[in-house]
């Protein structure tokens, strides 16, 4: 049971950014706790409907007389430091916290948070974990980055020590965190509108791992030439896994994949055989994440029936190669991709499914990254059939870069492969009319309102 006595100071808590899926996570969690929870988001939301029907106030724009009555105000970090409920706050004196260090505070109302960590994976492993320890009865409390069909959303409130979340890297929010287990998938570059170089990202992750307890655990994939190194920096318990690196406690072998693209593989542990496992989402990679899964779930004694029945049940987190629907006889799928590893990654993993043609429609996700990353980006998306780009989404950016979408249609040119650019979502889903066939796979793919796209041609198709 958490020990929640370090924010019952706080009796009126106020979010700006209640809507981010973080946010609204633990808005739930404080309002389960018995605290007053309100907000405040720049737009509407399927998440701010839901937190008012939950009794949390949400308005949509600035309030600021609901800040004069808080004890506190949390925001993410996206917001803007003349942000008007901000300004306010500071102007009346109520405490102020960024969102990373008060979910840092949470962390420390538990004697045992698990954090997942990486630059890619975090939410499907996240998700995992989850389900082998709902499996297993241990009764954990939850946060994850998209909704998980088997909690009915982004978080779940236990009763136990437990509490799984993510850790993410970016501004080196993990830092704030308490962990007692970490697990660290991979560390790759991105975010580079922070960190500017893999050394930086590493040293970040180098940090996070000392804030391990000698009784703690960390859970590494050494396959990655950066997690390989990260035992040397703690004095917790170092549990490793991997496909090609024999060294690993975990291995997967005899990787083989069914019509859908999904993995069954034997996991060995310490050379041993331990068992052998079956996941309902595609793709290797997603064999390393269920790895990772597996060694941290086996340190905490769940058992590996319960491990294998969780791992088959689950298919797949909100925005994670989700099936979306049918057009003209082709499936319509939808991932978060934004990084030229994941898109790889999820091209890898539809390579190994049974269909005619494949589709991408990629819209790429900041300027920085777009920039950073153009030539990984045009050879990642040559692995697609055909390949459309759209406008970029420039979340928390002003194009101070100099880069388009045009861009990288020219550098998949080089390669030698046709892509082409449109910028309305309207004339993709026209285009798309005439061209797509039976039994084709189409995938919209980026961070950002791409997403829209699936449900824009399943309706089309109706």
């Amino acid at each position: 049971m958490a020990n929640i006595e370090e924010l019952r100071k706080y009796k009126h808590i106020h979010m700006i950014g209640i809507g981010g899926v973080s946010m609204s996570g633990i808005a739930e969690i404080l309002k389960h706790w018995g605290l007053v929870v309100t907000g405040s988001d720049r737009a509407e939301s399927d998440t701010t409907r839901k937190l008012n029907l939950d009794g949390i106030h949400v308005v949509i724009g600035h309030d600021v007389n609901m800040v004069a009555k808080s004890d506190v105000v949390v925001y993410t970090a996206a917001i803007k430091q003349d942000d008007p409920e901000l300004v306010r706050a500071r102007e009346l004196g109520i405490e102020t916290i960024e969102r990373a260090d008060f979910l840092g505070i949470i962390t420390r109302a538990f004697s045992d948070t698990i954090c997942v960590s990486g630059t890619h994976g975090k939410t499907t492993t996240t998700s995992m974990v989850s389900m082998c320890f709902i499996e297993a009865c241990k009764d954990p409390s939850i946060q994850v980055g998209a909704t998980l069909k088997a909690i009915n959303g982004n978080y779940r409130i236990g009763n136990s020590e437990n509490f799984i979340i993510e850790a993410c890297e970016y501004v080196e929010s993990f830092l704030k965190f308490s962990p007692k287990a970490e697990i660290i998938l991979n560390i790759d570059n991105d975010h580079l509108d922070y960190f500017k170089n893999i050394e930086n990202i590493n040293r970040a992750f180098i940090k996070y791992v000392g804030l391990l307890p000698e009784d703690g655990l960390l859970v590494a994939n050494i396959d990655n030439e950066y997690c390989a190194e990260l035992h040397k920096y703690t004095n917790a318990k170092v549990i490793t896994y991997g496909i090609k690196n024999e060294k690993a406690n975990f291995i997967g072998r005899n990787i083989t994949f069914n019509k859908n693209g999904f993995p069954c593989f034997d996991v060995y542990y310490n050379n041993s055989f331990y068992a052998s496992f079956e996941l309902s989402i595609p793709g290797e990679h997603n064999v390393l994440n269920a790895l990772a899964c597996i060694a941290l779930c086996h340190k905490y004694g769940i058992e590996k029936a319960d491990i294998k029945s969780a791992l088959k049940k689950y298919t797949g987190a909100h925005r994670r190669f989700e099936y979306v629907g049918n057009f003209k006889g082709a499936s319509v799928y939808d991932d978060y991709g934004h990084h030229p590893t994941e898109i790889k990654a999820t091209a890898k993993g539809l390579k190994k499914k049974t269909y005619n043609h494949s589709w991408v429609i990629f819209q790429p996700h900041t300027y920085s990254r777009t920039k950073e990353h153009l030539n990984e980006f045009a050879n990642s998306l040559t692995y697609f059939d055909n390949i459309i780009i759209t406008d970029i989404y420039a979340a928390r950016e002003a194009n101070t870069y100099g880069v388009s979408s045009k861009d990288i249609v020219d550098k998949i040119k080089e390669q030698g492969r046709k892509a082409i650019y449109i910028s309305k979502f309207e004339d993709i889903v026209k285009y798309l009319e005439e061209k797509v066939e039976k039994d084709d796979i189409i995938l919209t793919l980026g961070a950002g309102t791409i997403t829209n796209v699936g449900p824009m041609l399943v309706k089309n198709n109706e």
